[in-house]
Parts: C-alpha cells; sequence; structure tokens
C-alpha cells in the first residue's frame, strides 16, 4: 500500500522524523485557513502518488492568501500522469541550503535490508544511480541485528553528507529505520532530506510503502484505504479478493503464483505484447475465483486477448480445468483466450479443456507458445 505525500510525512512522524508543519486540504478555502494558521510563505502540493509534480504545476509557492488561493484552486482537480488531485498538503515553506537523499528497502536477492544515502537529493534517485552511482552509499543490514549508529554514521560520511549536517542526517537515518521495521513498511524514502541554514535536517518530502501482509496488525491502516488511488479494475478486483495490479498493456493476464504471473508478463513482453495486469488467483483455481478473475479482466475495455498460465503443483489439472469451464459458463467473454496448463494431472485437465476449445478458447501446453498466440490473436498494437 502505497502511501500519499501528507501520510508518509504523519507516518514519519509517529518516529520522531522531524517534518515541516503542515496540514491536508480538499477545499482552496480550507488551503488557505491552513496557509493563515501556518504563516507565509506556504507551499502548495498536489497529492498523487506519482512522480514529477513539480514539472507538471502541482507544486506552487505562495507568499500570500490571494496566492495560496489561485495555486490550491488550480492543483486540486488536476490530472497529473493520470492521476486526479483531490487534496492538497499546505506546509510552511522551508528554507533550504542543501538537499540528500535516505531511504530503506528490502534487498530480497541478498535478503537484508538494504539502505541508501546520496548527498545528491532532490532528482530521481534512479537518474543518480546511472548517471554516478558512486555518489549512492549503500550498507545491508542484517534483519536480526538491526541498524547501529556506527552504521548511520559511516553512511553518511560515505555519501559524502556535509560536515554540520552529518548528526542531524544520522538521527533521522535512526529514526526512519526505526520507522521502515517497526512500522512494517516495505519502503520508507526522503527525498529530498534537507539541511536548513540554521542547521536543522528534516525530512521535505515523503515515499512511504507499506507491507500489506502486516495489516493484521495495524487496524489503524484501514483509513488509508480510503484515499488509495485505485482504478475500477484494481477497485473491483480488491472487492474480490483478487492480487491485481493494472497496467497500460493489451493482453489480460491470469496466473496462479506471483512468480509466475510475473513471468508470464515478462514472457508476453518478450514476444511483442504488452501485459494489461498482473493478476495472481493464488494456490487454487476453483471456479469462483476463475469467474471473479475472468469478469475484472472482462471489464477492461484495453484487452484484446487473455492469457491464462496455470501450473499446477498441489492443485490438479482436472480441478484447475474444471474451474475455468464452469466459469466460461458464468461469464460472457467476448474476446479470445489462450489457455496454457501444466504441472500436475495436466493431461487429464487439457482433455476436460478440449471440450470447450473453438476460435475463442485455445490450448497450448507450452508457456512460450501460449504467449505467441494470445499476442496474434491480439492483433497489431495500434
Amino acid at each position: 500500500m502505497d502511501l500519499l505525500e501528507y501520510q508518509g510525512k504523519q507516518y514519519f512522524a509517529r518516529y520522531g522524523i522531524p517534518v515541516s508543519p503542515g496540514g491536508v486540504a480538499v477545499t482552496p478555502d480550507e488551503a488557505v485557513e491552513l496557509a493563515e494558521s501556518l504563516g507565509y510563505p506556504v507551499v502548495v502540493k498536489a497529492q498523487v502518488q506519482v512522480g514529477g509534480r513539480g514539472k507538471a504545476g502541482g507544486i506552487k509557492l505562495a507568499a500570500d492568501a490571494a496566492e495560496a488561493r489561485a495555486h490550491a484552486t488550480a492543483i486540486l482537480g488536476m490530472d497529473i500522469k493520470g492521476h486526479l488531485v483531490r487534496r492538497v498538503w499546505v506546509e510552511h515553506a522551508s528554507d533550504i541550503a542543501k538537499e540528500y537523499y535516505a531511504s530503506f528497502t528490502l534487498d530480497r536477492g541478498a535478503k537484508a535490508h538494504l539502505a541508501m544515502v546520496s548527498a545528491k537529493g532532490g532528482v530521481d534517485i534512479e537518474e543518480v544511480a546511472v548517471e554516478d552511482p558512486g555518489a549512492i552509499a549503500r550498507l545491508h543490514v542484517d534483519p536480526y541485528e538491526g541498524f547501529s549508529e556506527p552504521q548511520a554514521w559511516l553512511l553518511v560520511e560515505e555519501a559524502a553528507i556535509d560536515e554540520e549536517a552529518r548528526p542531524g542526517a544520522v538521527d533521522v537515518l535512526l529514526s526512519l529505520y526505526r520507522c521502515f521495521v517497526e512500522g512494517d513498511a516495505d519502503l520508507v524514502e526522503v527525498n529530498p532530506l534537507v539541511l536548513t541554514p540554521d542547521g536543522r535536517v528534516h525530512a521535505l518530502d515523503a515515499k512511504v510503502t507499506l507491507d500489506d501482509n502486516a495489516a493484521f496488525r495495524h487496524p489503524e491502516w484501514a483509513e488509508y484505504e480510503l484515499t488509495a488511488e485505485l482504478d475500477d479494475r484494481e477497485r473491483h478486483a480488491r472487492q474480490v479478493g483478487l492480487q491485481y495490479v493494472g497496467l497500460d498493456g493489451f493482453i489480460g493476464i491470469i496466473a496462479n503464483g506471483a512468480g509466475l504471473a510475473m513471468s508470464t508478463c515478462d514472457v508476453v513482453n518478450q514476444v511483442g505484447g504488452r501485459p494489461a495486469n498482473f493478476l495472481d488467483i493464488g494456490g487454487g483455481a476453483s471456479a469462483e475465483v476463475m469467474a471473479n478473475a475472468l469478469e475484472v479482466i472482462n471489464s477492461d475495455a484495453s484487452v484484446r486477448s487473455i492469457f491464462i498460465n496455470i501450473f499446477g503443483g498441489i492443485t490438479r489439472g482436472e480441478d484447475v480445468a474444471n474451474g475455468i469451464v464452469t466459469a466460461l459458463s458464468r461469464v460472457d467473454i467476448k474476446i479470445p483466450m489462450v489457455i496454457r496448463l501444466d504441472g500436475t494431472n495436466a493431461e487429464q485437465g487439457r482433455e476436460i479443456l478440449r471440450t470447450v476449445e473453438s476460435d475463442m478458447v485455445i490450448t497450448s501446453p507450452s508457456m512460450m507458445d501460449a504467449a505467441r498466440r494470445a499476442v496474434a490473436l491480439a492483433g497489431n498494437e495500434k
């Protein structure tokens, strides 16, 4: 679950990470009221889960009430890369001497937490990684041992953080790691982490991704779901309990298991298609689950063919096939579908699927061949 900036800052504040004072507004009047209480100058910032807000005109400095109202009026309702701005964060403007970068995330390959710090903040860290990778100090942190103050000092020194900012940066890093671990986050990122002319270090921005698997420990997270930016497909999928992420392609993907779903997306790209979604139906493929998956895919007007990729482990092939056949009787599919079924009792499952084969329902034992056929049935991308 990705938090909006203001939610991320509120989350940071729980763990003692210094942030700029501010508040959230959903109308120009509320924005002006906040600005008056904070004191000018203020910054009015669009709250959407996408980068490039500043370039799109979604971040503006206001010196008085008239400017605060004008900026809030212009930003509210703005479309930024397909995201509609429904609220703005108004905060007291900070004097900035230097900008840095700091984050913690999980490096799954290394099976460790990964800390990153850079003296080049305020720009996309991806650009820094490509253009000047040496400018990013990295440190793997053993989750069992935790993150220590000596490690924090090592990071800020390796990142060449300015001397006057180092004590404050160390304090922020220690609090940021506590937020990452105790707050059950997948990512906590500050860009920029700023040094003010009077020597204070604080978070000027906040990016927080929470681990959905830890939601049972955090009933307070329910409030974040109310502001989650979901399109109609994702909202429908969440209502029926599916692991779904909408993408911008034209091949609908259904697979069992996150790894297989990701591999299926990769294979579709490899053969010249673009996946319209990531959809993991989990270990089972019952008629109800499959029908729900097909309904979600079917609701996406951009989808021109469907690729169902199932590998039976504990789940038997004939059960999967029966689930698909029953689901097809429940959902009116108007686009072609390619089914690849493999694994336990796959041949029995394929025999069942042959009873529903047609120009619209095609089976293939090969993942690569199935991907090619799904792309071909979708037609040219244009």
